[in-house]
């Protein structure tokens, strides 16, 4: 870059590559030229022996006209190539508006802002889940009238993947959970000698609530982020997109597998965990409470009856059907990070257990309603 004073006009005439790879030599350069435009009243800018010309190149000549034109100087910017005009329009309204003012901190304020943020959240949250599963009710139909072009391997590749692979950490978990359950029941109970008593507790909680509760949480935590990861990796590689050029709906291929899967072996799991528990429970109350695995057989049969058990295989497909709704949901919300990935899992997992304490307590409600 080259500089001329004629009196009291500055021509400065700038060529070569202006790009990045020489950021420190045209630095220097531009602060020359600042020092010397300090004492004209008229610039001008020639431009057209610029070859290349990058973001950073036209940051640097924005910021020499800026900075000359703060100063009242008359500046002229002439012979830029045609091609470079769209960067260096893009660069002139950069940082144009001014930053909005930082406002005192306060404590109702920011409790109200966050508040507020939340509900919109939610209510973000359940529009997109709402119209998500209308588009997979739409991709239900759609494969009935095409049974041809439906994919059935899938979907036992995908009830191999949840609940096959999810039997033998369920099975001990809900073992451990009855277990404990039992031996903290058998240890309060005694003080009031209502040791028979735990068998009731252990029978009607594990088949109204913590079988299909810690199967759903577990799924959640298992299947749902897998999910999310799954769908998430697809759209960073744009696999989605290309699905779409090639006439498939991603919802039908990717989701509808998925969440049919799920809502056939959430039942069967829960009831796999529910006859784990109990046997967890029965030889808990054996081997400390001293009650004869026959006893505990027949206290159990009086305790329970169809319904208790019809409960919680009620609650089973609805829950899956959230966990899995939500986990495509914020599959197909990461955008091209990992970031985002992480996150979207994360709150995959977090949003799954949440909706799943919530239809609990409002199938509990229901139950209570119509007395089951």
């Amino acid at each position: 870059m080259q500089s001329t004073i004629r009196g009291r006009s500055l021509v400065i005439e700038a060529g070569g590559t202006w790009t990045s790879a020489r950021a420190a030599e045209l630095e220097k350069l531009v602060e020359a030229v600042g020092e010397e435009a300090a004492a004209v009243d008229n610039v001008e800018l020639r431009l057209a022996r610029i070859e290349r010309l990058d973001t950073y190149g036209a940051w640097l000549i924005e910021r020499l006209l800026r900075q000359e034109r703060g100063k009242s100087t008359e500046i002229r910017m002439v012979g830029l190539d045609p091609r470079f005009d769209a960067l260096i329009a893009s660069m002139h309204e950069a940082n144009r508006r001014e930053p909005p003012p930082v406002l005192p901190s306060n404590g109702i304020r920011w409790f109200v802002e966050i508040t507020g943020a939340a509900v919109v959240g939610i209510a973000r949250d359940f529009v997109q889940i709402t119209e998500f599963l209308g588009e997979t009710m739409a991709a239900a139909g759609r494969a009935l009238r095409r049974p041809a072009q439906f994919r059935p391997i899938a979907i036992v590749h995908q009830i191999d993947r949840a609940g096959i692979g999810a039997v033998p950490i369920i099975m001990l978990m809900t073992f451990l959970i009855g277990a404990i359950v039992a031996q903290q029941g058998i240890f309060h109970f005694r003080k009031f000698g209502a040791e028979t008593y735990v068998v009731d507790m252990i029978g009607i909680l594990t088949l109204r609530e913590l079988a299909v509760l810690l199967v759903a949480i577990m799924l959640a935590g298992r299947s749902g982020s897998a999910y999310t990861a799954e769908l998430g990796s697809m759209r960073m590689r744009e696999e989605t997109d290309a699905l779409r050029v090639m006439g498939l709906d991603p919802i039908e291929v990717l989701v509808l597998p998925r969440l049919i899967a799920l809502i056939i072996v959430m039942p069967l799991l829960t009831f796999i965990g529910a006859i784990s528990a109990l046997t967890g429970g029965g030889m808990v109350t054996w081997l400390y409470g001293g009650m004869s695995p026959d006893v505990y057989l027949d206290r159990l049969r009086e305790a329970i009856s169809l319904s208790t058990f019809q409960v919680g295989l009620i609650k089973a497909p609805f829950m899956a059907l959230v966990i899995g709704l939500i986990a495509c949901v914020e599959g197909f919300r990461v955008q091209g990070s990992a970031e985002s990935l992480g996150l979207r899992t994360t709150a995959s997992v977090v949003k799954a257990i949440f909706m799943v304490m919530v239809l609990d307590g409002l199938f509990a409600m229901f139950f209570a309603a119509v007395d089951m």
